[in-house]
């Protein structure tokens, strides 16, 4: 890689005003060494955050109004305002629409961003779902926003690291909701999108494990309605036939042995706990949230909010530091 793309300008979210995101935000400004972080959120509120911390926050800010014209100049750390929200208001770990409203508004300009080619990637802080609902927003997460902005058909989430790695048939439903949602052609697409990325991250032909919906993968039958046989075998050898790597569908309970996980690049899940406890038992600061499918890169922490310490000066970033860390990979 060389310097210029060593540097390249990464557009982080700020998430909800309320969560831990200022804070990582204003250790990504500080810290990060492999690109540029423009930080997309309320200057006025990083500098509260600072301030509460006993911090600096003395980074150049660009006004959302002047970025068009002015985002060639970033030449390090800066703040791009996105004054959406009365930052003298806001209390940490509290659930409110303008919080929201707000973190919804900051992906949006970061998309933009993203899609004019003014960065080379967005990396998102922590948002909470329920705030969004509030507002009035009807997107259950990053990866639905992302892929509505885009206008992309074929996407879908991939949690990433060096220990596990799994991506989703369907993420934010309710399981009552998940048999619907399978067919062949979706399996199919998951297991195509998971090997073109991991080709581009890890630069050879992947090795994947499709898991069952039901319990034992089934058992033939015996449980749920042949999911396993209608979609998800079927998808399996349509898959073989062009040559992927892949084998399945394997029972959830054993898939992500040891033993299974040292020979497989990635898991391709039916549902969101189904990948997502694993990823966090084993990989919790190390994980990073992809949306892959898009016409842009998208990464994202692994992990919520955390109302619970906001504000305090308790927030681990490595996630986030991780999550350029990909997004830089992916870029170049």
């Amino acid at each position: 890689m060389s310097p210029l793309e060593n540097r390249a300008r990464i557009a982080i979210t700020m998430g909800d005003p309320a969560g831990i995101g200022p804070e990582i935000c204003l250790d990504i400004l500080r810290e990060c060494t492999l690109a540029t972080p423009i930080v997309f959120g309320d200057a006025g509120l990083l500098a509260r955050v600072a301030q509460h911390l006993g911090q600096t926050c003395d980074f150049p800010v660009l006004p959302w109004s002047r970025w068009e014209q002015g985002y060639d100049q970033c030449e390090g750390p800066t703040i791009v305002d996105v004054p959406l929200l009365n930052a003298a208001q806001v209390v940490p770990g509290t659930v409110h629409p303008d919080h929201g409203r707000a973190a919804f508004g900051y992906i949006q300009a970061a998309i933009d961003a993203a899609l004019a080619g003014q960065v080379v990637a967005v990396s998102t802080a922590p948002i909470n779902k329920e705030a969004l609902a509030l507002a009035g927003i009807r997107f259950p997460g990053h990866t639905e926003i992302f892929a509505n902005r885009c206008g992309s058909t074929r996407w879908c989430m991939m949690q990433y690291s060096d220990l596990i790695t799994c991506t989703f048939v369907t993420v934010h439903v309710g399981l009552v909701e998940v048999p619907a949602l399978l067919s062949e052609s979706r399996v199919l697409e998951v297991i195509e999108l998971t090997a073109e990325a991991l080709r581009r991250i890890r630069g050879h032909e992947p090795r994947l494990v499709v898991c069952g919906l039901n319990p034992h993968a089934g058992e033939h039958g015996l449980f749920g309605e042949r999911e396993e046989e209608r979609f998800i075998v079927p998808a399996i050898e349509k898959a073989k036939a062009v040559g992927l790597l892949v084998e399945g569908p394997l029972p959830g309970d054993t898939a992500f042995l040891p033993s299974k996980r040292a020979t497989t690049d990635a898991f391709v899940c039916m549902y969101h706990d189904q990948g997502h406890i694993p990823v966090k038992a084993l990989a919790f600061d190390r994980a990073v949230n992809t949306t892959i499918g898009l016409p842009m890169i998208r990464t994202s922490v692994d992990h919520g909010t955390a109302y619970d310490i906001a504000w305090q000066g308790k927030a681990d970033p490595s996630s986030l530091h991780h999550a350029i860390s990909l997004a830089i990979k992916l870029a170049s």
